[in-house]
């Protein structure tokens, strides 16, 4: 493979040409993308400054992610508005080979169902009626930076918001939402194109009332988002979904700030969010809120359930990719970007590039953790 100025120029079979880095062993495969990201490593994007941005950037391709979509839950639309551009600006200030890069904002609200609000507040949701939305779209700061809404088709003006964003350009999700089988598939044909965290906060799949889940897995035009914790969707579960429809499948860790962090109390969208030893976070009421997955454990969690290794990074790579509408990301062809992962025989990241500039070595990491340690012994 050649690469070139942040970008693939070719692959070739063959030996690779004097002077060349040879990777011995493991596997290479596109950066990870991942479309749904709250926060991590102690930082919530509700609450952003430079430095938290610099944080995650940083710390993100240690987990394999090149490219990350930053997260922001339900919140009254100025208050949205607000935080969308507080990102923006965090993300403008990140230097030339910071780490992964974010790729503009996801509202995950506040166009939810309350009778599916999972810890997203009840009382900021709102209809996604006209005036609302000219709120939004009128923006031009956060009108040329939103890639992702997530809404309940569902709820008043919820088709025609759908219909709107879409022809804005906006990847429509539906999620946290209440709609029946009939009602996701009116939002397809509308123009979503996503389902955000199949399975949860969402009418479940009924085998007369299919739901979301039900026509998400057999809609083609669904792309499924998918929590691999196993903790938000069980192990045989997350197998049937691939069975039915891995080639959608993108995997999300839905982080929150707990992500990457020990045990405590943390924020998502300025709530207490509390991390004990089993790994999942939950609100102060037990309520499972996002998590603390890393995009590399959940391809090796969907492994470990019997999923080709191929899938599993497929759907962590080109399928959020073309979600998201980036044809030059989570491909080796090319023309592509060069963002890369080196991965061990365990699945674990061993080099990372961005833009063809190495942002991770895991090599260097041991040695300076092993300096850190002899020093300390001194």
């Amino acid at each position: 493979m050649r690469v070139r100025g942040g970008r693939i120029v070719e692959v070739v079979p063959g030996a690779p040409p004097e002077g060349a880095e040879v990777l011995t062993g493991g596997l290479l495969t596109p950066g990870l993308v991942d479309v749904q990201v709250n926060g991590a490593v102690g930082v919530d994007f509700a609450e952003v400054d430079p430095v938290g941005m610099a944080a995650v950037a940083r710390a993100l391709p240690q987990t394999g992610v090149t490219r990350f979509l930053p997260t922001l839950i339900t919140a009254p639309v100025p208050v949205a508005i607000r935080q969308a551009r507080a990102v923006l600006a965090a993300a403008a200030t990140l230097p030339e080979q910071a780490g992964a890069k974010p790729l503009g904002v996801h509202l995950e609200g506040p166009f939810l169902s309350p009778k599916r609000a999972g810890v997203h507040d009840p009382a900021l949701m709102v209809a996604p009626g006209p005036e609302v939305l000219d709120e939004l779209l009128d923006d031009e700061v956060l009108r040329r930076a939103l890639r992702m809404v997530t809404l309940a088709p569902e709820q008043p003006g919820g088709m025609e918001a759908v219909r709107r964003l879409a022809e804005a350009g906006v990847l429509v999700a539906v999620g946290h939402s209440d709609a029946t089988g009939e009602q996701t598939r009116a939002a397809a044909e509308a123009g979503a194109r996503m389902v955000t965290h199949l399975f949860n906060a969402q009418r479940p799949l009924g085998h007369r009332e299919p739901g979301v889940p039900g026509v998400a897995l057999v809609d083609d035009r669904f792309t499924l988002g998918l929590i691999a914790d196993l903790a938000h969707v069980g192990p045989d579960v997350c197998r049937l979904v691939f069975n039915a429809a891995g080639h959608r499948v993108a995997l999300v860790t839905d982080a929150v700030a707990a992500a990457g962090m020990p045990p405590g109390r943390y924020q998502l969208g300025g709530a207490d969010v509390l991390l004990t030893e089993d790994g999942v976070p939950r609100s102060p009421e037990g309520t499972i809120a996002g998590s603390a997955l890393t995009l590399d454990r959940a391809v090796r969690n969907i492994v470990s359930v019997g999923v080709p290794e191929a899938d599993a990074l497929a759907s962590a790579t080109i399928v959020p990719a073309d979600a998201i509408g980036e044809p030059t990301l989570g491909r080796l062809e090319a023309g592509a970007v060069a963002d890369l992962v080196w991965w061990d025989d365990d699945l674990r990241p061993r080099k990372v590039w961005v833009d063809g500039e190495v942002v991770f070595d895991s090599s260097v990491e041991l040695a300076q953790a092993s300096v850190g340690l002899a020093a300390a012994g001194q």
